[in-house]
């Protein structure tokens, strides 16, 4: 058992608690890479990448400090404790709510002035804190020397250096968090001018002693002071008297956080002169990136290159996995066909054949058959984010995305919504303005996530084969497209605030890791085949048995119970090009997840004779209308369960379904007359 650590000087009734276990929150800027350093911690792995807003939710995981268990929470990147997103929220109430017992601050060593601000900002609440000096291998190559017992001594708390990536400093890492135990935390008081000063002791003079807020009185007095939404409904007749202070004092309350934060920069100012020694620069990765960004960022070139670098994506990734994909194809016509010979080898009835035969090994296989091509796009896709060109493409769309009403930071989670919409649409936590959020998660079912993926290479390959990478590539940006219009259309009835600024640091670029990209590769490509073959094995399940009744009935013929369903809604398809039941009934099963389309079509005309059935009832043009149907109509039920979650309303799920289902019909037609009047 061990003491829980809290400073001395808190709010509360300075009770002690027992617990068996440590509880440390890791916090950082982005790009800092705390999720790194978590991960090298606890030994999980969460998703890290060159770009901020990857860490959208804490997340947890547990490591052994001697036989104490210590449970890590990685916070969402935050540059300091003022909020304003959701994301941020979630990190300062953590911290200020939960109290854990220890803090480690994960700081950017080659950018130390920014990150020093949050550092002071978490050491002000008084819990025990190290300081996690990383990515040094980055400023020693920039010529920077940081004299690292000096900054432990200004700051009075341990500071460590570390290089996440390759677990250099863990240990003394570890070492520093166990000297912290049933220690009290330093409260760093950042010295303001007279007349602040005077104000904040004023404040503090008038909170209670006996609260279960256990904060530093200092810190809620200047929370007060700057009158923060959060405390001022906590500590309402306190708040009340803010406005006299502030007369009495003859202070502008419109410069009181001004003047906080200028005072917070005048002691990094002076931490910095003690503790930094700028030698020589190696070959500054700052000064790389802006010569690089002469063309990447370019006002521009910058939107052509991006959408170059997006298509090569897509040549490259079809190119490397189409012997991949033809070989998974043979292994499943080969296990199909095993099967039926096994089963009559050893007397298996025949429902247990066709079963198999004709439903799971068929639904399933017609999707796996892709999973070389996902997994080699979120590779690349994973390239791109460790590099820190991601961060440019949001960069580079802001003077867009503002031109058609939404801050450039809505970019981030739209982009994120290529590998899967639900991580995309929790990421619209790190959007400040609320109308931009809401703005944003209902537009993101457009993009098209790795569950649609499987139907592109299945269509363009049978119908596209020598522009299949082209043809791919057509769809996600109209799906991006289809956003932009919608955002249009509702900013201009539903949302009409005006969009909120948008202010990104742009990482510099690195190397990336490889052990990195093909952890991101490994862990989004065996969630995709876990989710879709759990999935898909149940839907193909029901596919087959109603494709086999009522019994008798050649399998899934016109006169099953499949067939009877597809037929009452294939003529309302008929004007889209694809009016046939089976197109139909693979578009009612997607409605559970999109990878479920084409296990259903293998379901339903078997993996051996798939491509020939489709080149027998469709054109290359009605395949194309059917993609964007895909694209374009419901999002799946998990999609719809975030937007629930993130929208906090039913209403917006039911605006989501019905204007989906309008936009990917009403897009298919349209395509499919036009197309069919000008071929």
């Amino acid at each position: 058992m061990k003491t829980r650590w809290r400073s001395a000087e808190v709010l509360g009734d300075g009770k002690e608690e027992k617990e068996d276990i440590l509880h440390v929150a890791i916090v950082g800027t982005p790009n800092s890479g705390k999720t790194t350093l978590f991960n090298a911690l606890t030994g999980t792995r969460q998703h890290t990448g060159n770009w901020p807003g990857v860490t959208v939710e804490k997340k947890t995981g547990y490591f052994k400090l001697d036989e104490l268990e210590v449970e890590v929470v990685d916070l969402p990147g935050i540059y300091g404790l003022s909020t304003h997103s959701l994301d941020e929220r979630l990190a300062r109430d953590f911290l200020t709510e939960s109290t854990p017992d220890a803090v480690v601050v994960v700081i950017d060593s080659s950018n130390l002035e920014k990150n020093l601000y949050l550092v002071i900002d978490v050491l002000s609440l008084g819990i025990p804190t190290v300081v996690a000096l990383n990515m040094m291998d980055m400023a020693n190559r920039s010529g920077l020397k940081i004299n690292v017992e000096k900054l432990s001594r200004a700051l009075g708390v341990s500071v460590v250096t570390t290089v996440a990536t390759k677990g250099v400093g863990l240990k003394e890492l570890k070492k520093a968090l166990k000297n912290l135990m049933n220690t009290k935390g330093r409260i760093f008081k950042v010295p303001l001018g007279h007349d602040l000063e005077e104000a904040v002791k004023l404040i503090e003079s008038e909170l209670p002693h006996n609260m279960e807020l256990r904060l530093p009185k200092r810190w809620v007095a200047m929370r007060l002071l700057v009158k923060d939404p959060k405390y001022v409904g906590t500590f309402v007749d306190i708040a009340s008297k803010v406005d006299d202070i502030y007369q009495r004092l003859q202070i502008d309350s419109e410069e009181v956080e001004t003047e906080i934060v200028k005072s917070t920069y005048r002691v990094i100012e002076k931490i910095l002169k003690e503790v930094v020694v700028e030698g020589k620069p190696h070959k500054d990765p700052y000064v790389i990136s802006e010569k690089i960004d002469k063309f990447m960022i370019h006002r521009y070139i910058g939107v052509p290159i991006f959408l170059l670098v997006m298509a090569l994506v897509f040549e490259a990734t079809f190119l490397l996995s189409s012997p991949l994909v033809k070989l998974m194809g043979l292994l499943f016509d080969a296990l199909s066909k095993g099967f039926v010979a096994i089963g009559a080898a050893i007397g298996l009835p025949n429902t247990i054949v066709s079963l198999f035969s004709e439903g799971l090994i068929p639904g399933i296989g017609a999707v796996l058959t892709f999973v070389p091509t996902i997994f080699l796009l979120f590779g690349a896709i994973a390239v791109l984010e460790d590099t820190g060109y991601m961060a440019r493409a949001a960069f580079v769309a802001d003077r867009f995305m503002t031109s058609i009403g939404l801050s450039g930071r809505a970019f981030i989670p739209m982009i994120l919504g290529f590998g899967c919409n639900v991580p995309a649409i929790l990421a619209t936590r790190t959007l400040e303005n609320e109308q931009d959020r809401r703005l944003t998660l209902l537009v993101i079912p457009f993009m098209s996530c790795s569950a649609r993926l499987p139907i592109y290479v299945l269509f363009a390959s049978v119908f596209f084969a020598r522009f299949k990478g082209l043809v791919v590539f057509s769809l996600y940006f109209l799906g991006i497209i289809m956003a932009i219009i919608s955002i249009k259309i509702l900013r201009k009835t539903l949302f009409k605030s005006e969009p909120g600024m948008f202010v990104m640091e742009l990482p510099p670029y690195r190397v990336p890791s490889v052990r990195n990209v093909l952890w991101v590769m490994w862990q989004r490509g065996i969630l995709f085949v876990r989710k879709a073959g759990a999935i898909i094995a149940l839907t193909s399940l029901v596919v087959w048995l109603l494709a086999s009744l009522p019994p008798g009935v050649a399998y899934a013929s016109r006169d099953s119970i499949l067939g009877w369903l597809g037929s009452k809604i294939a003529p309302v398809l008929t004007p889209a090009g694809f009016g046939i039941p089976e197109a139909a009934i693979a578009l009612i099963t997607g409605f559970l997840a999109k990878e479920v389309v084409i296990g259903t079509l293998g379901t339903l005309y078997g993996v051996e004779t798939l491509k020939s059935a489709l080149l027998a009832n469709f054109t290359a043009l009605s395949a194309y209308s059917f993609m964007v149907m895909t694209l374009l109509y419901v999002p799946c039920t998990a999609t719809m369960a975030a937007i629930k979650q993130e929208a906090s309303s039913w209403k917006w799920v039911a605006f989501v379904v019905v204007y989906t289902l309008f936009v990917g019909y009403a897009a298919s037609v349209l395509i499919f007359q036009i197309g069919s009047f000008i071929f």
